[in-house]
């Protein structure tokens, strides 16, 4: 994780990190499909217009253009018809709902996991090209509000499943903040939000000089606001300290509602790992509802790792709404964060397990047919490029981490070597398999 990169901000992992990272994947799409949620992938390029429909983020997108563009083709977003790589995957998704209605059944359940492209400052946890795992559930017209809670459950489950710290998911609602801010005098709610989501960053202070400079609000109502962003729970005691506050409004008894049933659920099927988070607001404009964000604990700094909410109008066709409520996982910012701390490590570097040697070079025929008999029952294998010193290809093998080496006798008899050992054995290529953990590449917590 030291080495420099020659392009800042586009990882590349060397093969054992790599599978680290393949870890990780298999175990959110394994995570993801046992709840009964559809892969699929969208393309790489939307529209500028379609991609800065929700929020401005236009400093961070990469917009695509040909070297040799023709007179009169546009990049950027002066041309809402210009391409631009996706900076995320909601908004590419929404549009795929869209397009594909008619062949989809709602509530349609999907997940997706691909490499977004995003132009921020690099540092660790923070790449330009980085890869999310999304899940996302939407319905036609309606969604019930059970899927908020579900997809705090799943992404739990996943999430714990992974080799990482202890982590904290963090829900707020929106339509509890809104109400408020509307109960205290507050019209600009959406200009409240993205102030206090500055609260981590610049501070409680910092945060009151901008809700009376730059919403005018008086002193009392930025303390309120700070208050509300000042309430933490496990458990549904959030709500009488809300009410405590002495602020009425029907928007805020909704959210309040909400919020306890995730609450609720969460602190009997996943203790300690979901909590109400009243500061937590989300930047971008779409998020009509429930909010998550979720942290290591421990690794705060890091930035949240899982992060998405409830939106109710991203998509729609005609007078036809796709509500839907969604979580994003950043993969790269959790396998950085992985490798530099050393929580987990590949058992080895390789996929293989044997390494077929070679007698002679006359015998790498009869040995490519021996690999085939192991391959036919899921075992790697390598078959030396040519007849060297035996010592010589075992050194090979174990360079390269392969633990066992297959040796064929003129006789047509067979070994393999377990060269971590030592240990020796006859061994038949119709019947003989590795150890469990020696089949397969597996991925645990580092020792020590």
């Amino acid at each position: 994780m030291a080495r420099k990169a020659s392009l800042s901000g586009f990882p590349e992992w060397l093969p054992q990190e790599r599978l680290v990272e393949l870890h990780v994947l298999d175990v959110l799409r394994r995570s993801f499909e046992l709840h009964g949620f559809s892969n699929i992938e969208t393309r790489a390029v939307e529209t500028v217009g379609q991609l800065l429909r929700k929020g401005e983020i236009d400093k961070e997108v990469y917009a695509l253009s040909r070297l040799q563009a023709e007179e009169g083709e546009a990049a950027g977003k002066e041309d809402p018809n210009s391409l631009a790589l996706h900076f995320d995957l909601t908004v590419p998704f929404a549009r795929y709902v869209v397009e594909n209605a008619g062949h989809l059944s709602f509530p349609f359940r999907r997940y997706q996991i691909q490499k977004v492209w995003r132009g921020e400052r690099p540092q660790e946890g923070r790449a330009r090209e980085f890869t999310q795992a999304d899940i996302d559930v939407v319905g036609d017209g309606a969604l019930p509000f059970r899927y908020d809670v579900e997809l705090a459950l799943v992404i739990a489950e996943a999430l714990g499943a992974l080799p990482i710290p202890e982590f904290q998911i963090r829900v707020n609602n929106r339509k509890l903040a809104e109400g408020f801010y509307r109960g205290i005098g507050l019209e600009d709610t959406a200009g409240v939000l993205r102030s206090i989501d500055k609260l981590e960053k610049i501070g409680a202070a910092r945060v009151a000089e901008l809700l009376q400079e730059e919403l005018g609000a008086t002193a009392e109502q930025a303390a309120a606001a700070l208050k509300l962003a000042s309430i933490r729970s496990g458990d549904t005691s959030f709500v009488e300290q809300v009410r405590a506050l002495g602020v009425t409004n029907d928007l805020l008894e909704e959210g309040l509602g909400e919020l306890a049933e995730v609450i609720s659920e969460a602190s009997r099927r996943a203790p300690g790992r979901v909590l109400a988070d009243l500061s937590i607001a989300r930047g971008l404009d779409y998020y009509t509802g429930t909010v998550y964000e979720t942290v290591l604990v421990g690794h705060e700094a890091l930035g949240s790792i899982c992060s998405g909410g409830r939106y109710d109008a991203l998509a729609s066709k005609g007078s036809r709404t796709f509500p839907g409520v969604g979580l994003s996982i950043g993969v790269t910012r959790l396998v950085m964060r992985i490798l530099s701390q050393e929580f987990a490590q590949a058992s080895r570097s390789v996929p293989t397990a044997v390494l077929m040697t070679l007698a002679t070079d006359d015998s790498w025929s009869a040995a490519q047919d021996t690999a085939s008999q192991l391959r036919s029952r899921g075992i790697s294998v390598e078959v030396a490029p040519k007849a060297e010193k035996f010592g010589k290809q075992i050194k090979y093998a174990d360079r390269r981490g392969i633990p066992f080496v297959w040796f064929t006798a003129e006789d047509g008899t067979h070994e393999v070597k377990d060269i971590r050992s030592g240990e020796q054995v006859p061994a038949d290529p119709e019947l003989w398999t590795p150890p469990a953990e020696d089949l397969v590449v597996t991925v645990a917590p580092a020792q020590g």
